[in-house]
């Protein structure tokens, strides 16, 4: 398992290394002067450019580059050019929002996914057709949609749960669990539907093999067939989607946030594309980048735990 953790962890550098030198050379090329936003339009010509030589920003773009990749190697992403804060520190201060939503929507889709999957493999018919159906609207509903939905119901009609904001976990957990409700739901269902339907096309095929029949035939408890043999068998598959769900989820935080208000990375995002603070564009981009690799890594561990076979390749 740790041959295999360190294959992956090899193969993910060149990863992050193409996303941020594809992200800094875009948002490089952008129209409009970091040294000028930072200062001002007060500011003259000979301010403008002391503070260019002191950025780096009057050297090429590949120096630029390799100096910018040597510090943030080091937790330094640079400075914000519209509030002259650390980006550090200041995406740190709203990565658990996006963790939060990530991570139980991510759970919420899986567990309600297969849970669907599995009823509808196992019992077919009408439950098959629902499933076929709730998939495709799933699909097809976008995540912001769905989250004012959700929210004119609950929160307006029905007054039952918070319109908009973030309570953090070490300030109140049953009100950051309040708080949550909306945001999670509206990112997870959509992603249940899809594991849904990889789990019963995935779970149908296993179920339908010649040893599933023999394991019937020696007497097994269908339980035991059904949690031991089959679905350890289908779980290839099934953790593939989950882990596209979870990637696809970190798109959705960025709308979600701003239906909520929700001070996660996507509303440092939405700021930072309005006011053109294009460092904290490319300090986001790293972000996000750790968290897909992060993702395939647990997806890669968990290909090991299901089927001993990977292993070893």
């Amino acid at each position: 398992m740790l041959k295999l953790l360190g294959h992956r962890l090899l193969w993910s550098l060149p990863v992050v290394f193409v996303a941020t030198a594809l992200s800094f050379v875009l948002t490089s090329v952008v129209p409009g002067d970091a040294a000028q936003m930072m200062l001002g339009p007060q500011a003259t010509s000979d301010q403008i450019a002391a503070l260019r030589e002191s950025l780096g920003l009057d050297k090429p773009m590949f120096e630029q580059y390799g100096s910018w990749l040597a510090h943030a190697v080091r937790g330094d992403l640079g400075t914000s050019t519209l509030s002259g804060e650390g980006i550090t520190s200041q995406l740190n201060e709203h990565l658990e929002v996006t963790f939060s939503l990530l991570i139980l929507g991510t759970l919420a889709s899986a567990v309600l996914g297969l849970a669907l999957g599995i009823t509808s493999a196992v019992r077919g018919g009408v439950t098959r057709s629902i499933v076929d159906v709730l998939s495709l609207g799933g699909m097809a509903i976008p995540n912001f949609w769905l989250a004012v939905v959700l929210t004119s119901f609950f929160s307006v009609t029905l007054r039952l749960l918070p319109v908009a904001g973030y309570v953090s976990l070490a300030d109140s957990p049953g009100q950051w669990a309040r708080s949550l409700v909306l945001p999670v739901t509206s990112l997870a269902i959509g992603g249940a539907t899809i594991i849904a339907k990889q789990t019963r096309d995935s779970l149908g095929q296993v179920l339908s093999q010649d040893f599933i029949k023999t394991l019937r035939a020696n007497g097994l408890a269908h339980r035991s067939i059904l949690f031991r043999h089959a679905l350890r068998n289908a779980g290839v598959p099934i953790m593939s989607v989950i882990g596209v769900v979870f990637v696809g989820l970190i798109g959705g935080t960025i709308f979600v946030e701003q239906v909520f208000a929700m001070p996660g990375l996507g509303s440092i995002v939405q700021q930072a594309t309005a006011s053109r603070d294009l460092p904290v564009i490319q300090g986001a981009v790293v972000y996000f980048t750790l968290l897909v690799v992060a993702a395939n890594l647990l997806v890669d561990l968990c290909y090991g735990a299901i089927d001993p076979r990977v292993r070893v390749r």
